[in-house]
């Protein structure tokens, strides 16, 4: 059987959704198994790739129902010190909820020959299931690290998790079950 090639995508570890415009206390607690992962993969040599929300004010159409957060730009668009964004991370802006809508994500997924995305960040029920929903149709395996994702509430997480699961056949694995198949 012939090995998975994966990347680590990042969705929104943001300062606007850790700690900012967006706050999302839970997202707090996914940090240090976020962290853990990330040193892990970037030891081996798996890509990690940074899918970044970075609207532009007054113009996107996602800031009508949430309000302006993670402008393009701004410290509340960076991605929060702890994740230790490096020189060969991958950083991919976004405008939508989807890494993968109007992107370059999936050409460079395709270039370094990925065939399975492990999704990591906020919101399960959200970006992280917009992304993987994309992930899916366009072919890729959809990992989903569940110590290092999360949502608002237990509800939408759990709801998130089951989605992924039940309708793009995600395995939800945990980081250290992950780090270790590196």
């Amino acid at each position: 059987m012939q090995k998975k090639k994966c990347a680590v995508l990042v969705v929104d570890m943001l300062n606007d959704f850790v700690t900012g415009a967006l706050k999302c206390d839970r997202g707090l607690a996914i940090v240090p198994k976020t962290a853990e992962l990330l040193r892990a993969a970037r030891a081996k040599g798996v890509p990690v790739i940074f899918c970044n929300d970075a609207h532009l004010k007054d113009v996107d159409h996602e800031l009508k129902l949430w309000g302006d957060h993670a402008i393009a730009g701004t410290k509340g668009a960076e991605v929060i010190p702890e994740l230790e964004l490096c020189a060969q991370d991958y950083v991919v802006p976004k405008r939508r909820y989807s890494g993968f809508f109007h992107t370059d994500l999936d050409l460079l997924l395709r270039e370094l020959g990925v065939d399975t995305v492990i999704m990591t960040g906020l919101h399960t029920h959200m970006c992280v299931r917009h992304t993987s929903a994309d992930a899916y149709q366009l072919g890729y395996s959809v990992v989903v690290a569940k110590d290092a994702t999360d949502s608002f509430t237990a509800e939408d997480y759990e709801a998130g998790l089951k989605y992924l699961k039940d309708v793009y056949g995600a395995e939800i694995s945990d980081v250290d079950s992950l780090a270790a198949s590196f």
